[in-house]
């Protein structure tokens, strides 16, 4: 159940605070190289950044368990769903790099995995429809990609 009605100022309050938390300088240096420098073009070179040793794996878990956090508060009705959808769709750039491998990777290694961004993007109007828009985005910067290394790693 999504929730409706009108979001609350303890709504805005929470998207303000996660908005903070996104501005950390570590937080920060994460967003920019899960963003700029991972760009899977396989389910190898997705789960490869999954392990320890890889050097975007640190930044890698930050990021994607910052954005599980924050969608899963919309889907526990800790903050209205539309509107954190509204003001945090930047977690869904990632979604859209790992969601092609995402099936095969919940039945190899973690069956929860993104679960929460997956339920933002399909069980909220606003996200089906930001979503739509950041897969066709992210298509078209892989395809710029296409015969670039990867990710410039280390």
């Amino acid at each position: 159940m999504v929730a409706t009605g009108r979001p609350s100022f303890q709504d805005a309050d929470l998207i303000i605070r996660l908005y903070e938390l996104r501005r950390e300088a570590v937080m920060r240096e994460s967003r920019n190289a899960i963003g700029g420098k991972f760009w899977p073009r396989n389910y190898e070179e997705f789960f490869a950044i999954t392990k320890p040793e890889d050097p975007l794996n640190a930044a890698f878990r930050q990021v994607s368990s910052y954005w599980e956090m924050v969608y899963g508060m919309a889907r526990h009705q800790i903050v209205h769903p539309e509107y954190l959808v509204e003001n945090s769709t930047e977690g869904f750039f990632l979604f859209a790099k790992v969601a092609p491998y995402l099936e095969r990777f919940r039945k190899d290694t973690s069956p929860y995995a993104f679960q929460h961004a997956e339920w933002v993007v399909t069980q909220t109007a606003e996200g089906r429809r930001r979503f739509e828009l950041v897969q066709a985005r992210v298509k078209k910067m892989m395809e710029a990609r296409q015969g670039a290394p990867v990710a410039a790693r280390g």
